[in-house]
């Protein structure tokens, strides 16, 4: 899928000096952060799955140690 991306005229200079000083296109430079993103993103979300889920089920413990 193709798609424009409109940038600050600061971002587009920070990225173009990012990818210049590693050698790579700002194109490989910007998918890499989609893909840091997506995958922050996603363990985030388990994290805060499973805190949840052990939190319900530990809930007697959790409120006797807060006491």
């Amino acid at each position: 899928m193709a798609m424009n991306l409109r940038l600050r005229d600061d971002q587009q200079e920070a990225l173009k000096l990012r990818a210049e000083e590693e050698g790579r296109s700002m194109h490989a430079v910007v998918l890499q952060a989609i893909d840091r993103y997506l995958e922050q993103e996603t363990d985030r979300a388990t994290v805060r799955r499973l805190g949840a889920k052990y939190a319900a089920g530990h809930a007697d413990l959790l409120r006797r140690l807060g006491e």
